[in-house]
């Protein structure tokens, strides 16, 4: 397994890239926010370790460009900053977990063995179908470069449609995902945030999004080529990172 490591204190970075060697990891250093995005461009990392105070550009817009440019090998940010917020910003970076500084090693590399058992596939922070966007973080939706103002229920069933286009969901189905409240068989509550979010959504002269489909329930349109294809892997050539003899700096 290859891990890129992002660290721009060099004793910190020394110390990573020793326990990670001694785990049985290939490692690479990144010492900055650019240098990093430039080697994950360039190797198939099958992990990053991102500490968050990087030069050039911090690490939660590392993390929003790897994601950006479809490299889905999974994070762990690593940083001395804690709070609530923070770890929210990096998940909602594109982040996979977090560890707060200090850490210990045993910790850093069950984490790093559960998201090797997790995976590399696409995990956007961005949720697009065709010329519709949603980013569940900031609640927010575009057609096109129109911004929808939604209400929260129309959000969240949108987000139910966007997270299976294609597939035609029935009403009990919507009810048990959107509403906290049991199907009672009659209620029609889902025809009518349907009718609401159909009038947002498409307009009265857009190509419709949501359809009908009768005796089963509704379906989000999946277009053609609304998912892009996946990028294809890269040679794994090792750029230069820090040897083992270099001077730790301070």
């Amino acid at each position: 397994m290859r891990v890129l490591v992002v660290e721009d204190e060099i004793r910190t970075a020394e110390l990573l890239r020793r326990g990670l060697t001694e785990e049985g990891y290939a490692v690479d250093v990144a010492v900055d926010g650019p240098e990093a995005v430039w080697q994950a461009a360039e190797v198939p990392y099958d992990l990053i370790v991102l500490d968050v105070m990087v030069p050039g550009f911090d690490g939660f817009e590392v993390c929003r460009r790897l994601r950006a440019d479809d490299c889905w090998a999974p994070v762990l940010v690593l940083t001395a900053l804690g709070s609530v917020g923070e770890r929210v910003q990096g998940l909602d970076a594109g982040a996979d977990d977090y560890l707060a500084k200090p850490f210990s090693f045993a910790e850093l590399f069950a984490r790093l063995r559960a998201l090797i058992r997790r995976g590399a596939h696409p995990r956007p922070a961005l949720i697009t179908v065709g010329d519709l966007r949603m980013d569940p973080a900031s609640r927010r939706v575009w057609r096109g470069e129109a911004e929808l103002q939604l209400s929260p229920k129309e959000f969240a069933l949108l987000e139910l449609f966007l997270r299976h286009p294609g597939d035609v969901l029935t009403r009990t189905r919507i009810l048990e995902h959107v509403w906290d409240f049991p199907c009672d068989g009659v209620s029609n509550v889902v025809d009518q945030y349907v009718a609401y979010l159909r009038r947002k959504v498409d307009g009265p002269n857009e190509p419709s999004h949501l359809e009908t489909v009768r005796g089963a329930g509704y379906r989000l349109r999946a277009p053609d080529g609304a998912t892009p294809p996946p990028r294809p892997a890269q040679p794994a050539v090792r750029p230069t990172s820090p040897g083992p003899g270099s001077e730790p700096g301070g």
